[in-house]
């Protein structure tokens, strides 16, 4: 067998696939298949992200209004997120579990699926009822792939290039924001054949269901998640397939694995309890505070930038082109996730972002400027997803494989929770306080995370996943 020849014959005991897989050098082959999986968020943060650009063109056509006259009102812009995220939360609750249970390869291709079908349905609904409802089945979809694309890279992925990887996978995952920004600007303030640019900006997003058969060969179920399983040879043949690819492309024999005592408490069945108790409590506790907040900076910020630009007296068209020129900044977070995620501890990258986030955001509420609207809001840009680039890393890699998937569902969803009120949240600041009490809030959130990921995080830069998890 393949293991004999890179093993010595003395061993008695047998390396884990965890082990095997932790020694592994960066390879090409490793970031094709990162690359594979990343097309499949490519298509989820097209969708997150699309409600900002086509936001103008949903409120100019009359279906939504850009404040809401109460808590959930269907009739305001704030439902259209809402509705999304409240899908996202039932996904990422309820549906959380599923990755663990049935697989991370299985549940990929299944959630890819459901929130392309659910996207092309929306595009073709007449009234903010309808439109909601189908944006909540693609958030479902969406909530239930976002935690098996960061499970799924963080048990395939060596120890001391997973926050890289992670962090690369970001980068591919990113671009698709100044691609539907760019499409938003040329398509929103036009019909074509009939129907408003809008919906053909929901169509096109909808085109991840062609790529999932394609995308889906050649990937290998998870080797962690199967030996958590107990089903060690499937585990142990998808690492030698990796093995040899490994080996033929960097033409050398691979280093020994470590051989340690394995955890017996990975092959049974985990529970959801597990995660309320040491050493997890805390990090659940942190993980739960941080995605609350970070919702703010994030979708507070981008999917309100049009309308909060709007709102300052700035024209749709260059309301639009402002959203597209600072979309093109999106990617530059996910490079100095990428460059630095192994160089500088997770934790205080995600503090350092966070802070920045705070002070170029109230900048931001405050000038009317082009070129500072450009600056600023290009900073909040970068510092956002920076801080998306590492924390997707950070909170897959602070549980054991046996709940990795239902704790970070978990811990995620309050991000959810967060995003279905902060529509609203700002939708009222803006009516009643403006621009800048928009940005105070957001700040806040932010001085939150730096205190709760400060004082509370772990660090866990080149930790294996079983000695960080212990």
């Amino acid at each position: 067998m393949y293991v004999e020849k890179v093993l010595p014959m003395a061993q008695s005991v047998e390396p884990s696939v965890s082990a095997r897989l932790d020694r592994l050098p960066p390879t090409r082959y490793f970031k094709g298949l990162v690359a594979r999986i990343a097309t499949g968020g490519w298509f989820e943060f097209y969708e997150m992200f699309m409600a900002a650009y086509v936001a103008l063109g949903l409120i100019s056509s009359g279906l939504y209004r850009a404040t809401t006259t109460g808590l959930f009102d269907v009739n305001g812009f704030a439902s259209f997120l809402g509705s999304f995220f409240g899908g996202m939360f039932v996904g990422t609750v309820a549906l959380g579990g599923f990755t663990d249970r049935f697989g991370r390869r299985s549940v990929f291709t299944a959630a890819m699926l459901i929130y392309s079908v659910a996207t092309f349905v929306a595009a073709f609904q007449t009234t903010p009822e309808s439109l909601d409802l189908w944006r909540f089945f693609a958030g479902v979809g969406i909530g239930v792939q976002l935690i098996t694309v960061d499970t799924y890279i963080s048990e395939l992925t060596p120890n001391r290039s997973r926050g890289r990887y992670m962090a690369f996978s970001m980068l591919v995952i990113l671009t698709s924001v100044p691609v539907v920004a760019v499409l938003s600007y040329l398509l929103v303030p036009h019909q074509i054949l009939g129907l408003d640019g809008w919906r053909w900006v929901m169509i096109i997003g909808s085109a991840g269901a062609i790529l999932i058969w394609f995308l889906r060969r050649g990937l290998p179920e998870s080797p962690r998640w199967l030996e958590s399983k107990g089903r060690v040879e499937e585990a142990r043949a998808i690492v030698a397939e990796i093995e040899a690819r490994v080996m033929a492309e960097t033409g050398r024999p691979l280093p020994e694995p470590e051989v340690t005592q394995a955890d017996p408490r990975e092959h049974v069945q985990g529970s959801w309890w597990e995660m309320w108790k040491a050493p997890y409590l805390s990090r659940t506790v942190m993980l739960s505070v941080f995605n609350f907040c970070q919702t703010f900076g994030v979708y507070g910020f981008g999917a309100w930038v049009p309308v909060l630009l709007f709102t300052k007296g700035i024209t749709l068209t260059h309301s639009l082109l402002y959203t597209m020129v600072i979309a093109f900044a999106t990617p530059l977070g996910a490079v100095g996730a990428m460059i630095c995620a192994e160089r500088f501890e997770r934790k205080w990258q995600l503090v350092g972002c966070a802070i920045v986030v705070a002070a170029a955001g109230l900048m931001f509420g405050q000038v009317r400027e082009p070129a500072l609207i450009l600056v600023f809001g290009s900073l909040v840009t970068i510092a956002n997803n920076w801080l998306i680039g590492i924390f997707h890393t950070y909170q897959a890699e602070l549980y054991p494989t046996r709940i990795r998937a239902r704790a970070v569902g978990f811990v995620f969803s309050w991000s959810r929770v967060s995003s279905i009120f902060v529509g609203f949240w700002v939708a009222a600041l803006l009516k009643h306080s403006g621009v800048p009490a928009v940005f105070v809030l957001i700040s806040s959130a932010m001085l939150v995370i730096v205190v709760m990921v400060g004082v509370m995080g772990p660090k866990s830069n080149g930790v294996r996943l079983e000695h960080l998890s212990k």
